[in-house]
């Protein structure tokens, strides 16, 4: 189907901005085999500002082929900035929800799972503010945010997301057996999910499934029963947008019941499977604290050490951090698979230099920067394997990656300091650059961290070198067959 033309429809483009409001964005693509995520837009975290710019960001990232849209089940005060979606300090909203996915048999398994959930929140007196999503191949049990009142939250000291995730799991252990009959009796296979987190996204209303031509639709639970497939037709969907109505405090008792029974600092994502076979439940193990980060890894520190050498060469942000990005993937593949796999990356042989035109892309020319061959778009950006790499997949794989290690900011500063270390002929030689620049550092990012602590009394650079005017780019010959053969001798792990 037609992605773009659907994300051009006024009405489609206008419930999404209404959901969307103040709510985290993520764009769901694919490059190559691989499943690509876009969550921030020049290092903000992505969001909506009109329903026009909905269609513009699909349009702008189709050549992912972005066909999905999520976005946070939390409501955020603020979307500036990374530092607005680092905690749970900037929630002041969250929609408690029960995602519940087909595994396998009849996809009216889903819906009687779904029945199952919204009758025991009708037995708590939870019914004005309950409506469904249907996910593509699944359904949502989703209840207003506004349904809970501030001022409990206030008095019980605790976060929105806290809230919802008690009452996600009070209504899921409550009813496991519930689901397990409603699933047996309709011959199918479903998954229950408590999966309440703070950056937890989920499906916008009237969103394309990332595979399957659906729209994702609301309905009420009155509808329930004459749900079918024919709602999710993109070109003649059904969607009730009831997801707006609510009565506030509608949710109050039951969050007072579910904080009795549910331990919030054993928190963790939960699940109930159900089959017509049996339904068994693990007992659930005191959550295991995730490992932390301690140093970033090789492929990162390539990217951002490849972009500091273009920008001090060169000059120009945007096309260093493409030319980084670049350059990490390159030889990444380049150490994996040799020669060989270089070779494929351009579609020629290394040894021989390769024509502009190789690549049968018109506008796509070869350049030499700093001693190795890329190619590079008529907008300034450079290219590997068909996909052009731009500032923003250099933010996604690189600059997000660091930060969660150090500050961008400050690892990119410490970059541009070891950098001006080395005369500018090493930076303008690929095998030196690689040998004297990344391997002494690949694997230990504090080494580079620490020529930021460094004073400038104690120890006088060889050459500080302060970026040139981009006006066009130097070539400088190149031996890529050394550089490779290099490369793949040094095989101690990934490039």
């Amino acid at each position: 189907m037609d992605v773009r033309k659907y994300y051009f429809r006024r009405d489609v483009v206008e419930e999404i901005f209404r959901y969307s409001r103040m709510r985290w964005a993520a764009l769901e693509g694919r490059l190559g085999s691989g499943r690509v995520f876009i969550r921030y837009r020049n290092g903000v975290p992505l969001h909506f500002t009109s329903p026009e710019d909905v269609s513009l960001t699909i349009a702008r990232y189709s050549g992912i082929g972005a066909r999905t849209v999520y976005i946070t089940a939390a409501v955020w005060r603020s979307l500036k900035s990374k530092d607005d979606v680092e905690g749970e300090e900037n929630i002041v909203k969250y929609t408690p929800f029960w995602d519940i996915d087909l595994v396998s048999g009849k996809w009216r398994a889903a819906l009687a799972a779904a029945e199952a959930v919204v009758k025991i929140l009708e037995s708590e007196g939870v019914s004005e503010s309950v409506y469904l999503l249907w996910s593509g191949n699944g359904v949502h049990v989703r209840v207003n945010e506004n349904a809970l009142s501030d001022d409990l939250l206030k008095e019980l000291g605790i976060t929105p997301v806290d809230a919802a995730f008690a009452i996600v799991e009070y209504v899921l252990r409550k009813g496991s057996e519930a689901i397990k009959n409603a699933a047996k009796r309709a011959g199918g296979e479903v998954k229950v999910e408590n999966l309440v987190d703070t950056k937890r996204v989920f499906t916008a209303p009237l969103s394309l499934h990332r595979e399957l031509d659906r729209v994702a639709v609301c309905f009420t639970p009155d509808e329930l029963s004459s749900f079918t497939l024919e709602w999710v037709d993109p070109n003649s969907f059904r969607h009730n947008p009831c997801w707006g109505k609510h009565s506030i405090g509608e949710l109050d008792d039951l969050l007072k019941k579910a904080l009795r029974e549910i331990n919030l600092r054993a928190k963790r994502h939960a699940a109930v499977a159900t089959s017509p076979e049996a339904v068994v439940r693990k007992a659930r193990k005191a959550p295991q604290p995730r490992p932390l980060i301690k140093r970033v890894g090789r492929f990162q520190v390539m990217g951002l050490l490849q972009a500091a050498r273009y920008y001090l060469l060169y000059g120009d942000l945007d096309k260093a951090k493409s030319f980084g990005l670049n350059r990490a993937i390159f030889y990444a593949w380049a150490k994996k698979r040799g020669q060989v796999a270089a070779r494929k990356a351009y579609g020629v042989s290394v040894t021989a230099r390769p024509r502009a035109s190789s690549k049968g892309k018109e506008g796509v020319k070869l350049v030499e920067v700093a001693g190795e061959e890329a190619f590079q778009t008529p907008s300034g950006f450079f290219t590997m394997g068909g996909e052009e790499q731009r500032p923003e997949d250099y933010d996604r794989q690189i600059t997000e990656k660091i930060e969660s290690v150090v500050p961008y900011e400050k690892a990119w500063e410490a970059a541009l300091k070891y950098l001006r270390k080395f005369p500018k002929h090493v930076l303008l030689d690929p095998r030196k650059f690689y040998e004297k620049v990344y391997k002494p550092v690949r694997d230990d990012f504090n080494t580079i961290l620490e020529a930021l602590k460094e004073s400038s009394g104690e120890g006088k650079e060889k050459e500080v070198m302060q970026p040139e005017r981009p006006a066009e780019e130097k070539r400088e010959r190149s031996d890529y067959g050394g550089l490779l053969r290099f490369i793949k001798k040094d095989r101690g792990g990934q490039a």
